[in-house]
């Protein structure tokens, strides 16, 4: 394809009205830390996060606090640890205070973070620990018992432990640590040896410094270093670190906070975090967006049960609220929450997975708030396309290109498609990643003539919005986490029994899709083995999202003439088997 826009009108931009600018100017600073000082130094004495616990109990920073702090574990990492620029931390928190110190340390120390779920089993993290290079650890207590099993053969050279409860009150924190560690046995214990404790960290690093600054870290970054190494499977099913630069996320703030700047008041938002920050949507949205924006940061370590979130909403003065569908139906299921709805609320933004009819024009009403949706992902820091806040927004679509970033819909030869014709959903913008880490060829696979190749197949109508009806890959989306067949496919044959397997993602009311696996067992073992051995099984090797829903079991699988397993074939049939199922309960 040529590089030439295939829509050089750009009929999105009609929707921009005089709200949006159709070009954005390049953003103020070079990197990421220059972001965080300049927005510490003016919103100073202000709250920039809390961290509330289900029970109420909480704890703040203030600005200045998460300078003065970031700037010790930038400070700990290059003169303690002995770090240099371009090194690798990997972060392996849930939301509470202590992420947003690390996080800013780690971009101050002019290092590069990778985000790494905290639920991960031990294999998964060995993988993301072992690909990245990563030399520190940064990991909350509650899942370090797997640590030393995941450092195996990695480069990991120092461990920092953190708590939920850093930077609490003393009384308030070390009530709330007690009961998780003593009451719940929340805490296991980890065997390591030469570990740190983040508090001690950042004690030992404003020792090391003496006074002296953090900026020489990161003076030297620019919009062409790299940031973060933010891991997905792409479009091709085997988890790789997307490379997002300095660059990729400041514009991505930057045409986020175009999209939706007529509603944010400087210094005034409050924004709940219920999604991970570990998250690509809520790292960008909701961490570096709001935070250049000087907003309050309600940060809830766990929304499950939604009543986690009950404490949080009540007790702060929510502005924004961000979401997956699944989070805003369960919200919709509480007394408390339909009852008494954030009265502040200016908006809520969905994304992660699609958004239900039924749910936004449910929370609308409950809320009198719009609830938008956006699309993007892990390779564009994530945000593509999003509803316009300041007019009407085309249901059940995922809105125009965000500004500075074309999209084109393509067929299987790179052409484009007529209007109206679902066609794959390519991308070019300023907040593109620039490949995956150390993998060459899978980022020539998917960036072709500078254009991203999402894997999503889309329309466009005649005013520029944009629809997504299908995916190409087989990618399921569980609660907007990304589970990918392969991996699932892989842990199941590991049992003895299992010769193959296939998986696929099924329509789910909770979790928007729902994993069902479908296996063939070995001869002679089929009496031997049944779902909920091989469910523990996968427990032991996957974290809880990814774990099959439903394992059916199969004399054969279908197959292509050279052995290719059919999944969509799979999919189908049970697609009219629930069809046919609600047709005779009808009757």
């Amino acid at each position: 394809m040529d590089a030439i826009s295939p829509y050089p009108l750009k009929p999105w931009l009609s929707q921009y009205g005089d709200q949006v600018p159709a070009e954005l100017q390049p953003p103020p600073h070079p990197s990421l830390a220059a972001m965080a000082q300049a927005s510490a130094q003016r919103y100073d004495k202000a709250v920039a996060f809390a961290c509330v616990l289900p029970n109420g109990m909480n704890g703040t920073l203030s600005y200045a606090q998460v300078q003065r702090k970031s700037d010790a574990f930038a400070h700990y990492l290059r003169r303690v640890v002995g770090l240099q620029a371009g090194d690798r931390v990997a972060l392996q928190m849930p939301n509470c205070l202590g992420y947003p110190v690390a996080l800013l340390g780690v971009l101050k120390a002019g290092c590069v973070a990778v985000n790494t779920n905290p639920l991960y089993t031990a294999r998964e993290m060995s993988h993301q620990f072992t690909d990245s290079g990563a030399k520190v650890v940064v990991i909350i207590d509650l899942f370090a018992d797997k640590l030393a099993q995941a450092m195996a053969g990695s480069a990991v050279q120092q461990v920092v432990i953190a708590r939920v409860t850093d930077f609490f009150p003393a009384l308030v924190g070390g009530i709330a640590h007690a009961v998780m560690k003593y009451w719940n046995r929340a805490v296991p214990q980890h065997g390591l040896q030469g570990v740190h404790t983040l508090v001690d960290a950042l004690a030992q690093g404003e020792a090391a410094a003496a006074g002296a600054p953090a900026q020489p870290y990161w003076q030297p970054l620019g919009h062409d270093s790299l940031a973060l190494l933010q891991y997905t499977g792409g479009t091709t099913g085997v988890a790789k670190g997307a490379e997002l630069t300095h660059g990729n996320l400041l514009w991505n703030m930057a045409q986020m906070r175009a999209m939706a700047a007529s509603r944010i008041v400087e210094g005034q938002e409050v924004v709940l975090t219920a999604l991970p920050l570990y998250h690509i949507f809520a790292f960008t949205v909701n961490f570096l967006c709001m935070f250049e924006a000087g907003a309050r940061n309600v940060l809830v370590p766990s929304p499950r049960p939604v009543q986690n979130l009950q404490r949080a909403i009540e007790n702060n003065k929510i502005t924004w609220i961000t979401g997956v569908n699944t989070l805003y139906n369960a919200l919709l299921s509480e007394e408390w929450f339909t009852a008494f709805p954030p009265r502040h609320l200016k908006a809520g933004g969905g994304g992660g997975a699609a958004m239900h009819h039924a749910v936004v024009e449910r929370f609308e009403q409950v809320t009198s708030a719009p609830l938008a949706e956006g699309y993007g992902l892990t390779e564009c820091a994530p945000v593509v396309c999003f509803q316009p806040l300041h007019g009407p927004r085309a249901k059940d679509s995922i809105g125009v290109p965000v500004p500075d970033t074309e999209v084109c819909l393509l067929d299987d030869a790179d052409n484009p498609v007529p209007l109206g014709q679902p066609g794959e959903l390519c991308v070019r913008g300023p907040q593109v990643m620039r490949g995956y880490w150390q993998r060459p060829e899978a980022t020539a696979e998917v960036i072709r003539d500078g254009w991203l190749h999402t894997g999503d197949i889309a329309t466009m109508d005649a005013e520029g919005t944009f629809r997504i009806v299908d995916r190409k890959k087989d990618l399921v989306l569980v609660s907007g986490f990304n589970v990918y067949p392969n991996e699932i496919e892989d842990a199941l044959t590991r049992h003895d029994a299992v010769m193959e397997a296939a998986v696929i993602g099924l329509p789910d009311a909770r979790s928007g899709e729902a994993v069902h696996a479908y296996v063939v067992l070995r001869d002679g073992l089929q009496a031997q083995v049944d779902e909920a051995q091989l469910l523990a099984h996968c427990k032991t090797l996957l974290t809880a999202y990814k774990v099959p829903a439903r394992v059916h079991f199969r004399d054969e699988l279908p197959k292509t003439p050279i052995g290719k397993i059919l999944r969509k074939d799979l999919r189908n049939e049970a697609l009219a088997a629930r069809k046919a199922a609600a047709g005779t309960t009808a009757r």
